[in-house]
This record gives C-alpha cells, structure tokens and sequence, in this order.
C-alpha cells in the first residue's frame, strides 16, 4: 500500500503544478486555480502514510515529491526548448501553458517543502499524545495549520509587489476556507486509507512469519 500512496502523492504533486494556470470562479466571492482541487488531496494521503509508517517515512515521501517536481520542471523546460517541427503550429500555446514564472515556480516548492514537513510534525506530535486514539483531530489539525502556512507562503513570494496587500490577504483567505472545508470533508478517506493500510501491513507480517515458520 506504501507504494501506491507514494505515487499517489507523486502523480497529484505533478498534476497540480501542470493544471495551476486554470483559473475557476465560486459564485462572485472567489476565484482559485484549479490546482487547489488537487493539491488538497496530498495532505490526507501524508497522513496516511505517517499514522501508519511513521514520521521518517512519511519525510521521505516528502522529499520524493520536491525531487519529482524540481526533475518535472527540468524536463518542461528541455521539451519547451526543443525545436518544434515546421507543421507544429501550438509551439506558443505549449510554452504558455506549461511555462511558470520563476516566482511562482519557487513559491510552488518552498511552499510544498515548509507545508508539507510541518503537516508530519504536527501529525506526529498528536500521535504521540493521543496514540492510536482520536484520528480525526491529528488529520484536521495537522492539516489546517500547514495548508494556512502553504498558502501564506505561495501567495505572497508568487504575488507580492504585484497587487496591494489587501488583494493578497484576500487570496489568502478564500484559497483557505476552501482548503479548509475539503480538510474536514476528507476525513473519513483517511479513516478509510489507515484501515486499509493497516490491514495490508497485517496480511504482510503473517506471510512473513509463515516464511519463516517453513
């Protein structure tokens, strides 16, 4: 099961950067990227693997995933490089698309990087209070705070200078609540995940010990 949750992880960090440049609108009151709606989506997979593998683990697939985004970034700039063939006529919508701007691109990893380690270390520290106990807190706690220190930190390296600071908080706030209201939704999947997990690293320890046993 580790495996599939790392590339779970892996697969939703690179779809996030690559689908960031849609914008979509929630009524009148905000407008994110669409990789909000992918993104969020790696926090209750971390928790997973650290409530069930362990903090070290769970680090390491951290590291994994700003190592993948970092080779991802090298070779969309190789391909955008590339000459393109005569009767290739989108080589501008290709590097529109997959081009980001340096700024953006640097709060995309730092934000990744300081988040995503800070959601293990608070995971891990309410597991060491509560113990198996009181999943749920762990889950929502963990990740409400990194994804308000994920957005604080993206939007104002990606954006500041470019808007008054009052559009900014304005991002800010509405890209939260929005990861804020899907953090509490995704609680009973990461119930799911860890009964899941748990059962799987179960089937595994008694093949092993039949292993032996012959």
């Amino acid at each position: 099961m580790l495996l599939y949750l790392n590339g779970a992880f892996v697969g939703l960090l690179i779809l996030s950067n690559i689908l960031a440049v849609k914008l979509f609108s929630i009524g009148n009151w905000a407008v994110l990227p669409a990789a909000v709606i992918i993104y969020v989506f790696t926090y209750p997979l971390l928790d997973t693997i650290t409530e069930v593998y362990g903090k070290e683990v769970a680090r390491k697939t951290v590291t994994a995933g700003l190592v993948t985004q970092m080779m991802a970034v090298i070779f969309i700039f190789v391909t955008i490089k590339l000459p393109a063939a005569s009767f290739y006529e989108f080589q501008g919508e290709f590097e529109m698309i997959f081009t980001a701007g340096f700024r953006v691109t640097i709060a995309s990893l730092l934000s990744f990087l300081v988040s995503q380690n800070l959601d293990v270390s608070v995971f891990h520290r309410l597991k060491q209070k509560h113990g198996e106990k009181k999943l749920w807190i762990r889950n929502n706690a963990s990740t409400m705070i990194s994804q308000l220190v994920d957005t604080t930190i993206f939007i104002m390296i990606a954006f500041y200078g470019t808007m008054p600071i009052t559009a900014l908080l304005a991002m800010i706030l509405t890209q939260y609540v929005f990861k804020f209201l899907v953090a509490i939704l995704d609680t009973p999947f990461v119930y799911l995940f860890v009964k899941l997990c748990k059962r799987d690293e179960e089937r595994n320890r008694k093949k092993g010990e039949v292993k032996v046993i012959g």
